[in-house]
């Protein structure tokens, strides 16, 4: 039993807006190998932090901030994305700030507005929650989401998110199964889950 086990077993049990579920198995995946994938990983004691990755070409600054990438236009396949922030010593880490932006369904970007583009905070519970669609592809790339997640007064993680089972998740040369979101379908699209653990040290308070 560890810490963050007996943590979201407690932070499942109260009141949150946001109902949660069990361990984000990557089980529609392989590497290369033909081995299976390692679950995306949860804040257990001893866990790595969720690894960063390149930015791409096409972050904007001061994107509107909203928890739902839905608006007049856009189409595709509804998805939402729920999890936590936490910290290295696996306690959740509110009022995170986490900035999306991702392709639309055909695999473009916009890059006049802020269509599929947005930034939102973490409760006190260090939860978060995204209503968004799945990206198309992107030429050369597999499907994913882009994300940049900072704790307050925080260096800013720059990262992206994956999903499980798609044919260009072993050729994408930067793609890692770390940041696999665990799928599920229900709420008349998909259900994704993924959980952010920062390089933030809880322990001693700085």
């Amino acid at each position: 039993m560890t810490r963050k086990t007996l943590l979201k077993a407690a932070l499942a049990a109260a009141p949150l807006p946001i109902v949660l579920g069990g361990v984000s198995w990557a089980k529609d995946d392989r590497t290369p190998s033909g081995q299976p994938l390692a679950p995306t990983p949860y804040c257990d004691d001893n866990d790595s932090p969720t690894p960063p990755q390149m930015e791409g070409p096409y972050f904007k600054p001061n994107s509107p901030r909203r928890t739902s990438l839905l608006e007049a236009g856009v189409t595709g396949t509804k998805l939402t994305l729920t999890g936590y922030v936490f910290g290295l010593a696996c306690r959740p880490i509110a009022n995170a700030l986490l900035d999306f932006w991702q392709a639309d369904v055909r695999g473009a970007y916009d890059n006049r507005g802020f269509r599929l583009r947005g930034h939102q905070y973490t409760d006190a519970q260090g939860a978060f929650k995204l209503e968004t669609i799945v990206p198309g592809l992107y030429p050369g790339r597999t499907r994913h989401i882009h994300v940049k997640v900072q704790a307050p007064n925080r260096p800013i993680l720059t990262t992206q998110l994956y999903f499980p089972g798609e044919p260009g998740n072993n050729s994408d040369p930067i793609f890692h199964p770390a940041l696999l979101m665990n799928i599920s379908n229900g709420g008349g699209g998909k259900l994704a889950k993924f959980d952010f653990l920062l390089n933030v040290n809880q322990r001693s308070g700085r």
